[in-house]
């Protein structure tokens, strides 16, 4: 199939792990240029070697997006040097920290406004003059939780479920020139879930089991209809699927890929 992204420019944030590297690479296979920023500067690079075995152009920025300032460094040294064109943007970066709610400090919840919330409408703000320009599309990464939440975390569910209400807003004010669209991952085995301190140690903890055991568990608690985690790459084929042509007809949309965890019909 076509997607029609052969030589398009795709900025990603929070390329260097997980959904947002899952999705670099994706969009390398098609042929895009890509432009990868995140704050793990390893990392980071980890992707850009893999992006450019596919035979692409890459760039990459290294700051911590959770500051006005941080994201004006990273989108400066990402265009250095280029013509500045951009055709994608998708909004990846995000943080959790898995506390029960009693255990949300006013740091906590600062602290995932800024990363999870105010980076999106930072880079965003910047860079709609240039995806106006081109015709472009935006994917926002926002969480299967932000229509269904669950008792932890709720500034993670909180925030995620304020990126759902600026995706439609944003996809109204921008119409026609620039399509705006979300995906809503279930629980993908990212280092979100895996790093220490993620998901699952925090599950771990909450169910007194190992882990891998507790996730398996908390799956089952949430009847998961296929009953396994998510893969990031399933989350990246979806995001790229948004970003091309074969989805011209396609914005406002919160694309559920997620086993099944969403019941409602709407």
């Amino acid at each position: 199939m076509d997607t029609g992204l052969k030589g398009k420019v795709v900025l990603i944030t929070g390329a260097a792990s997980g959904i947002g590297r899952a999705t670099s690479l994706a969009f390398a296979n098609e042929g895009a240029e890509l432009r990868l920023v995140d704050m793990d500067k390893a990392g980071l690079q980890e992707t850009a070697q893999a992006a450019q075995s596919a035979g692409v152009a890459v760039k990459t920025g290294v700051a911590d997006l959770s500051t006005a300032e941080g994201v004006e460094h990273a989108l400066t040294e990402v265009f250095a040097g280029t013509d500045g064109r951009l055709d994608v943007l998708v909004n990846n970066v995000g943080i959790v920290d898995a506390q029960p709610f009693e255990q949300l400090t006013d740091h906590h919840w600062q602290r995932t406004f800024d990363v999870n919330f105010m980076s999106n409408i930072r880079v965003t703000r910047v860079l709609l003059p240039r995806l106006r320009e081109s015709g472009g599309a935006i994917v926002n990464n926002t969480s299967d939780l932000a229509r269904q939440p669950e008792t932890v975390p709720a500034d993670y569910a909180a925030l995620k479920t304020a990126l759902v209400s600026v995706t439609k807003s944003l996809a109204r004010a921008e119409a026609p020139r620039v399509r705006v669209n979300a995906v809503a991952p279930g629980p993908i085995w990212s280092p979100l879930w895996s790093r220490p301190g993620g998901f699952a140690d925090a599950l771990s903890e909450l169910h007194g089991m190992p882990p891998r055991k507790a996730v398996d568990h908390e799956m089952k608690l949430r009847q998961l209809p296929l009953e396994r985690m998510g893969e990031p790459e399933e989350v990246a084929d979806i995001i790229v699927f948004l970003a091309s042509k074969r989805a011209s007809f396609v914005t406002s949309s919160i694309w559920g890929v997620d086993g099944g965890s969403i019941r409602s019909l709407l």
